[in-house]
């Protein structure tokens, strides 16, 4: 596949070079394609324990696109496998220890090891070691960074599109794909409004280390003011994620430590021994926010920038990977017929592939906030009941965990692990 015409500074310009927008350029290059990322953070800072203290559950088919793309060796001692997931619901602190009533889910990842070739239910890594992974696959490639740079427009024309810089440079390129998160410049530039809403609710996120083994069993707990997770990392620590009311969450970040040591120990319980806080605590506002649309003028969304959604199931990271996965292959395959990969004709093929599991599970995420972020007896009552029935009906389980994992419906060639 030849490069970029003499007179475009690239075959892709992404603007923004996090996660997403990072695999993105990897798996572009390696089919041969020349993409450019723009950043307004140096992208050494991605590398900083305090530039992102979260750590992210990545479904298992979202895995292989990373190992496909030769970062195996680099994130596997860092993912720690999810064997189990067990989900509690109840009124008391210290559910995590286990389900306290019949109203509890458990999912194994025996269950499905048949079909996903025995890989596990998914994998947590914190988002610096991805980070840091992709840092090293980009610089090692030599696929170009401008970074610390601000976006300061987009146009289109026929037959380019033009992004401005805030040095007054210009790049050119048949496609713009924006990937800079909730705010995006390019978003807002090619006229794509977005709907959503706040949920009032803040994540609160710390690393602790257990006294006793986790087993690499991930606790997702139903508070009234929204759920506690705790989700295994490797070297027998624990990212948590705690939903709280935002003027509450803003309470404990800046509490004193043995304060938060106290409230943390009393929604953890004793079931894992003693804790020990590791590192800074993190706060993230929670809310719902969709793009009307994947794509306009020589421009396509992905990510945060077409969807994000509420942490609760732990799906905006692999939503953003599936996009990735689904678009490097529709341009890839573009490319190779020559056609023209900025085309409407073509995003139109990305879109479509995208739109209805983006919606399905944006809407399903959002039902589920308000399902379990709500002490009403008869809506506990109801949960719980179907929570039962859930953990009582094994091909229910199966499908859940299938889906969970991202191999459900028509899977990109990345999400297979295979090379474009």
């Amino acid at each position: 596949m030849s490069g970029p015409a003499d007179d475009f500074s690239a075959d892709v310009i992404i603007a923004g070079a996090g996660m997403a927008g990072a695999t993105l350029a990897l798996a572009l290059h390696r089919a041969g394609l020349k993409p450019v990322m723009v950043d307004p953070a140096p992208f050494d800072a991605q590398l900083a324990p305090t530039f992102d203290g979260r750590a992210s559950a990545i479904a298992y088919a979202a895995y292989r696109q990373w190992k496909a793309l030769g970062l195996g060796e680099v994130l596997d001692p860092h993912a720690q496998r999810i064997e189990q997931i067990l989900v509690t619901d109840g009124r008391t602190p210290g559910a995590a220890a286990g389900p306290q009533t019949p109203f509890f889910l458990r999912f194994d990842s025996d269950e499905i090891a048949d079909r996903s070739e025995g890989e596990p239910l998914g994998y947590l890594l914190e988002n610096r070691r991805i980070r840091a992974g992709l840092a090293a696959a980009v610089t090692a490639e030599g696929i170009e960074v401008v970074a610390p740079m601000r976006v300061t427009g987009y146009s289109a024309t026929p037959r380019a599109a033009r992004v401005a810089l805030a040095d007054g440079r210009t790049l050119t390129a048949p496609l713009v794909v924006g990937a800079e998160g909730r705010g995006s410049v390019i978003r807002e530039a090619a006229g794509i409004g977005v709907i959503g809403w706040t949920y009032g609710q803040t994540g609160v996120v710390a690393t602790v280390r257990m006294a006793r083994p986790h087993g690499g069993v991930a606790h997702e707990y139903f508070l009234p003011n929204g759920p506690f997770a705790i989700l295994p990392l490797t070297e027998n620590r624990a990212s948590l994620v705690w939903t709280e009311s935002t003027a509450r969450a803003e309470a404990l970040k800046s509490a004193r430590p043995e304060v938060f040591q106290a409230h943390l120990e009393r929604r953890f319980g004793d079931f894992l021994g003693e804790l020990e806080v590791l590192g800074p605590v993190f706060t993230y506002p929670l809310s719902l926010q969709l793009a009307e649309r994947f794509f306009g003028p020589r421009v396509a969304l992905l990510g945060d920038a077409a969807h994000g959604v509420h942490p609760i199931a732990g799906q905006g990271l692999n939503l953003g990977l599936k996009d990735v996965a689904a678009l490097a292959e529709v341009l890839v395959d573009a490319a190779r017929l020559g056609e023209d990969i900025g085309s409407e004709v073509v995003l139109e093929r990305y879109a479509a592939w995208r739109r209805f599991d983006t919606v399905t599970l944006s809407a399903g995420m959002d039902a589920f906030v308000r399902l379990f972020s709500n002490d009403n007896p008869l809506v506990r009552m109801a949960r719980g009941v179907g929570m039962a029935a859930v953990n009582r009906i094994a091909p229910a389980r199966r499908f859940f965990m299938h889906e969970a994992g991202g191999a459900v419906g028509q899977l990109p060639r990345l999400l297979r692990g295979e090379a474009l």
